[in-house]
Order: structure tokens, then sequence, then C-alpha cells
């Protein structure tokens, strides 16, 4: 489903949007079972993304038949994922100091936070650009700037709005990191060369690392908002690509023209079949 959204996107090919939107591909992903843990965004799960970007091209053109109906079910399930990030609605466990636990009390929250708080902001953006103010959960319905705050608020925590007073990205703010699980940051720069066994013994230190990695968000805090500043604890300290892809891209969607300019059409300028459609919606 993901594949195919993108490929539709980059070749406006529509074979691949009659795969992602193929009943066969959502059912052997559970896609419509309302699992919480499938609503969380990772490395090893693209459904709530995946469903989001074809619940865009719902949002900005309505394609209608014959996708129609595939493309609906995926704006309800996208609808509902956000539904279950919100504190109200008891999905997920919180912390006192209000983190989302996305990882059920499981290691490096921060990663799926962050993801988390990107989609939601998307989701946000695409409801302002269609001029739609909010969306149901159940019988409830949330103003889109309920979602919004949400995601505003697990990145001011990632920046140091927690129990801890400390930012979980290397070199934001005065209190960070300091022993993050990482060769490169944890090696001297002193020009001599040390074998893979031989950086072990820079692994066991408890020195800080000599090396700041500027810019890289750890694993976090656990489910009590505590942080163990220590290499070997790696549930705390590792720092990962998919974490800080997630990092960037929430932090960019959160500004404050965040949903007020997005471009809603140069994305399908790839499609002949949808660029008369484009071009209609424009006059």
């Amino acid at each position: 489903m993901w594949g195919a959204a993108w490929l539709f996107y980059a070749t406006g090919n529509n074979s691949y949007l009659s795969l992602a939107t193929n009943p066969g591909i959502p059912k052997n992903a559970k896609a419509f079972y309302m699992i919480p843990d499938l609503s969380v965004p990772s490395w090893n799960n693209k459904l709530p993304s995946a469903m989001l970007l074809l619940t865009r091209l719902r949002l900005f053109l309505n394609p209608g038949y014959p996708y129609e109906d595939m493309l609906q079910m995926y704006h309800n399930v996208t609808g509902l994922n956000m539904c279950s990030y919100l504190h109200n609605f008891h999905v997920f466990n919180w912390t006192n100091g209000g983190l989302i636990m996305l990882s059920r009390g499981g290691p490096q929250d921060l990663q799926y936070v962050a993801n988390a708080a990107f989609l939601a902001s998307l989701f946000v953006d695409y409801l302002n650009a269609s001029g739609v103010p909010g969306w149901y959960c159940g019988n409830n319905y949330i103003s889109s700037d309920v979602l919004r705050s949400f995601a505003t608020s697990q990145m001011d925590y990632i920046l140091g709005n927690n129990p801890m007073n400390m930012s979980y990205v290397v070199g934001y703010g005065n209190k960070f990191p300091r022993h993050v699980h990482h060769r490169g940051a944890s090696t001297p720069n002193d020009h001599k060369y040390y074998s893979c066994n031989g950086g072990w013994k820079w692994f066991n230190t408890n020195n800080a690392n000599p090396n700041n990695i500027t810019g890289a968000m750890v694993g976090g805090p656990d489910q009590f908002d505590k942080f163990s500043d220590l290499r070997d604890h790696y549930n705390n300290t590792e720092p990962t690509m998919a974490g800080n892809a997630g990092l960037v891209a929430a932090l960019v969607s959160l500004t404050t023209t965040a949903g007020n300019g997005i471009e809603k059409y140069h994305i399908y300028s790839s499609s002949s079949t949808l660029s008369t459609f484009v071009l209609m919606s424009w006059l």
C-alpha cells in the first residue's frame, strides 16, 4: 500500500492506485481491525502513514469510482488512528509528565512519538487545506486544534518540557544526554586508529562523550518519565535514523505556516488522468 501510493504519485500510473486500493492489501495488513499497535507509525509499520497518504488523495482530488469506497475506508481509519493518540480516549497509556507511551512501556518510545506527532500534524494540515475544521471520534466531534495541540505537546516534551527538564535532542538546550550510545560520539577524535573491539573501552567509560552528535534524538525516558544517561542503557540513549526522520518532519510541520500554505496539487502533476481534474479545480 505504501509503495503503490508513492509510485502512483511519482508516475501517474493508475495501476499503482488500483493496487493501493485493492481490497486484498488492507485485508492482509489488518488495516481495518483497529488494532492499536497498527496505528503507530514506525520503521516496521507503514500502515498508518500509507492510509494518511491515500487520505490526502481523497481530500484534495476525490477521484471517485472505482477508488472511492476503499479511499473512504482509509480516510475513516486514519481519523480513528488520530483519535487513538488523544488522551481522553485512553487507547494508550501516558506518563504522568505527559508523554504518550506508543511503545506500550517498551524501549525507545520517542521515535514512535515523533513519527505520530508528524502524522497528526500532517492530518491537521490536510484538514485545514480542505477547509475542514475537525473530524469525528465516534460521536465526539474533535477540533483539528486539539490534534495539533497533541503534536505540539509531544514535541515540547521531547525538547525539554518534561519532569527531567531535559532535552532529548543532543545539543538543544542546556541539559541534554551526554553519554549517547553512538560509537562516533564516544570515541575521541585523536587521530588514532581504533579497531571495533578497541572502541569498547570508550563504550565502558563513565566519561561524557567527547563529541556531541548534535541534533540526534535519543531513545528517551521510561514509563515513569525517568531517564538514565548511560551509554550502555541503549533503550534510553541510542539515537535512530527512523526517530530523527520523524523528529525533523514533525518540527517542520509544526511551524507557524503549517497548514496555511500547503501545496495541494503539485504532488499529482505526474498523473495525466488526474491533471485534467486538477486544472478544472483551479479554474
